[in-house]
């Protein structure tokens, strides 16, 4: 049974097709979902805030991504809750998993491949391999 699912989703055109995913289950109204964006900002993580992207003078960016989630969130048939962190996108997904006690993580994966992979790393890979439960990767 799936109380909890985390949904790590970017502003691509892969976000739509991980929530048409987590869609095809049949959630119980008591369900929570969480939505995850996690913007990456590039400084150390000694520079900044935690958990406010918009402190960083990205306030503008911060509300197209919040009113993105919202218009998400409003499409889903149970609770849920929306969640826009700065950080490594991997650790940011597992850290907030291990929060929520998530039954599922559901994410989509880019597809990189060759050296691509290898300069911009596999957020997906690295969720499944440290994920605290089951983890839904949608390509």
């Amino acid at each position: 049974m799936l109380n909890s699912i985390l949904v790590a989703i970017d502003n691509s055109d892969l976000a739509v097709k991980v929530l048409q995913a987590v869609g095809q289950f049949q959630l119980k109204p008591t369900a929570k979902v969480i939505l995850v964006h996690v913007v990456t900002s590039g400084i150390s993580e000694f520079d900044r805030e935690v958990d406010r992207p918009h402190a960083q003078g990205n306030e503008i960016a911060y509300r197209e991504v919040e009113k993105l989630l919202q218009s998400y969130q409003e499409k889903l048939p149970c609770q849920s809750e929306l969640e826009i962190v700065s950080g490594e996108a991997a650790q940011e997904i597992l850290r907030l998993a291990n929060i929520y006690k998530a039954d599922l993580i559901a994410i989509g994966c880019r597809g990189l491949t060759g050296v691509k992979r290898i300069l911009a790393g596999s957020v997906s890979a690295e969720v499944v391999a440290e994920a605290p439960c089951s983890v839904l990767v949608v390509r």
